[in-house]
């Protein structure tokens, strides 16, 4: 059994082909891209959920948005990754009567941020993503030819609220290839739905397996008012102190078991499950403890709706680094001995625990965390992720 104590995670050579010579992490990875790499090996269709960020941050005002995009590329600078996702608002964003003027406002920002990326080559591409209107709305097809059409390039998701059915995904999937499949001719544009009624949360399962779906969001406060006064007023707050007693949004019974249905569908068909906003913008604490309690859930990623519970999140749902060190042994372990069981720190490991740590590493990369060396040869040749920008 080959010995794993500091070894870097590489494939090595085929059988047949001459090593690498020299001794470093570098030398012993040249052969990872003759063999296949072990996102590939490890994640089937089940596992292989959508590398997105932790954390999904909405701004609906333009000066908001400025603000929000000038901070995603100072983070990424920092992380060395973009560990947020910012989405423009043209939902809740967008004037009543002004719909078309904010969305052409949106286009144009997005053009401009993507704009002074690809000058400055700082940190990493900016991911910017828009809510638009419900599919029913009146301004929702304005929305998909003024942001899709202008802009389509730019956005590395569309997210639509309001979603009760598949038929209202195939309407959104639809009506958005007609509009920017013309302009671009591009890959089709990744889907986020946002279940916010009961009888959406019936139907996640089936909303999950859509293949345009990349994420879920659960809407907490539309799914609260849809009850008309059955939930009280209390499971849209978060309580740290005595949440158990208030029954907050982590306790309620049907608020917790709508976002444990949600989160299970989307781990049944590969998607990404996203936690709800935290409204207590008071405590910066607050946000880092609400993003614990959503990843017991079984959430990896969450609402941001201000800036200071960012980095709360962030930190929240990243790994631990003890964790990291543990996931780089087994998976190096598992790469020499060609995935075949073998034991780490007495522990007996296969193909299960391989994949649940290559996900740890990836989640470590994702969010900026400090990898060991062999670890981030892995991610060095800049594989983009699912659902990476256009």
């Amino acid at each position: 059994m080959a010995s794993v104590g500091a070894q870097p995670i590489a494939a090595g050579p085929p059988q047949g082909a001459k090593a690498p010579s020299g001794g470093s992490a570098a030398h012993a990875m040249a052969g990872v891209g003759t063999r296949p790499h072990p996102r590939d090996v490890l994640l089937s269709a089940q596992a292989a959920a959508a590398g997105l960020p932790v954390c999904d941050h909405y701004s609906g005002v333009e000066a908001r948005m400025r603000k929000s995009l000038a901070l995603q590329a100072e983070l990424s600078e920092e992380f060395g990754a973009c560990v947020f996702d910012v989405t423009l608002d043209c939902e809740d964003g967008a004037p009543v009567g002004g719909e078309a003027e904010h969305a052409q406002m949106v286009a144009a920002l997005a053009l401009e941020a993507m704009a002074d990326a690809r000058r400055s080559s700082r940190g990493a591409r900016p991911r910017i993503a828009v809510r638009v209107h419900p599919v029913d709305h009146p301004a929702f097809e304005q929305d998909v030819e003024i942001l899709l059409g202008q802009a389509g390039s730019a956005f590395c998701h569309v997210m639509i609220p309001k979603v009760e059915t598949v038929a209202d995904v195939v309407r959104a999937a639809w009506t958005i290839d007609q509009c920017f499949g013309q302009v671009q001719g591009a890959t089709p544009v990744p889907l986020h739905a946002l279940i916010e009624s009961a009888a959406a949360v019936h139907r996640a399962f089936d909303i999950a397996a859509h293949p345009r779906i990349q994420s879920l969001s659960f809407g907490l406060m539309d799914f609260v008012s849809s009850h008309g006064g059955a939930i009280a007023s209390n499971a849209m707050r978060f309580d740290a102190v005595d949440g158990g007693a208030t029954l907050d949004q982590f306790h309620h019974p049907l608020v917790v078991r709508a976002k444990l249905e949600i989160a299970s569908a989307c781990h049944a068909h590969g998607k990404v499950p996203s936690h709800c906003v935290v409204t207590e913008l008071g405590e910066p604490s607050v946000i880092g403890v609400a993003a614990g309690q959503a990843a017991q859930l079984g959430y990896t990623r969450m609402w941001s709706i201000h800036p200071s519970q960012i980095r709360g999140i962030v930190m929240a749902l990243a790994p631990a680094q003890h964790e990291i060190e543990i996931a780089a042994r087994v998976v190096a372990a598992g790469s020499a001995e060609h995935w075949a069981p073998v034991a780490v720190d007495g522990r007996l490991h296969d193909r299960a625990s391989y994949r649940y740590f290559w996900q740890l590493l990836e989640r470590a990369h994702q969010t900026g965390c400090k990898l060991p060396v062999g670890v981030e040869l892995l991610f060095a040749d800049s594989r983009p992720l699912s659902g990476g920008a256009l």
